[in-house]
């Protein structure tokens, strides 16, 4: 039978206060990670240099490579800005797994397994305080692309729609690396291991250059994979063009991760801790 935090057994009648507790909980969690970055500025600061850098060095560096090879009417920046917000919703993401090392090894997870709270609100707290983050790096990307020259060509509605799915993919690619950070439980190994994941998706991806340009068999991998899906869906919304089988494809993407990783992650806390 499946029982609440505190052991009790988990009846219909319990079930609204056990979902109400379980918000609450990780809402805390989520804060005291909030507050942690407040009082360590400089993990937000060089979170947001680093999808500068891609940005500036992409937009100046490979623009006059890639853009001839663009449909026609579509600059290299429209191009390449719906890749960069991916890419830097993915990147963000790395931060729950190390996060989640630091907490483990700092000894405060047996802290949390000790009070009386959902299990789930560890995960859940860094998840959703890592995609408040990436609300305020998306936001700031927004404001660089708009000064290189990047303008909306479908309407403010759709392109609010993009920047909710760039957010819907950060949280989801979060509970990978919530999975990956327990499963090492080390901050530095952590780091070391996401990027094996990171590389493949965002280098072998759409997010910054057509497949098309690509050989035969990474097109194969590059085109059936989450972020290539993603960006085209987000890029689409930006740039105008019939969108529904694309934002479909990215949100089932999203919602598989999740479905996948986030039991799993419930499951490796509870072992491991």
């Amino acid at each position: 039978m499946t029982t609440t935090a505190t052991g009790h057994p988990l009846t219909a009648g319990r079930l609204g206060s056990w979902i109400a507790a379980t918000v609450r909980d990780g809402l805390a969690v989520a804060w005291r990670n909030l507050i942690g970055l407040r009082r360590v500025p400089r993990l937000l600061v060089f979170s947001t240099i680093q999808p500068l850098v891609f940005v500036l060095m992409f937009r100046y560096v490979f623009g006059g490579v890639v853009g001839p090879s663009l449909p026609p009417g579509v600059s290299y920046v429209d191009f390449l800005i719906p890749g960069i917000f991916v890419q830097t919703a993915v990147f963000g993401s790395m931060n729950t797994a190390i996060g989640l090392a630091t907490d483990m090894q700092t000894g405060l997870m047996e802290r949390f397994r000790s009070l009386p709270m959902a299990r789930s609100a560890v995960l859940v707290g860094r998840t959703t305080a890592d995609l408040a983050r990436n609300v305020f790096v998306v936001t700031l990307m927004t404001g660089v692309g708009f000064a290189l020259g990047f303008r909306i060509h479908a309407g403010v509605p759709a392109f609010l729609g993009g920047v909710l799915l760039v957010l819907a993919f950060g949280f989801a690619m979060s509970w990978i690396f919530a999975v990956v950070g327990m499963a090492v439980g080390d901050p530095e190994t952590a780091q070391a291991a996401a990027f094996p994941v990171l590389a493949p998706l965002v280098f072998a991806s759409s997010a910054f250059v057509p497949t098309d340009t690509m050989p035969g068999w990474l097109q194969a991998f590059a085109n059936h994979q989450p972020v290539s899906q993603t960006a085209e869906a987000v890029r689409v919304l930006v740039l105008g063009g019939p969108a529904t089988s694309d934002v479909w494809q990215a949100l089932f993407w999203d919602a598989g991760i999740v479905a996948v990783f986030a039991p799993l992650g419930v499951w490796l806390y509870r072992r491991v801790i």
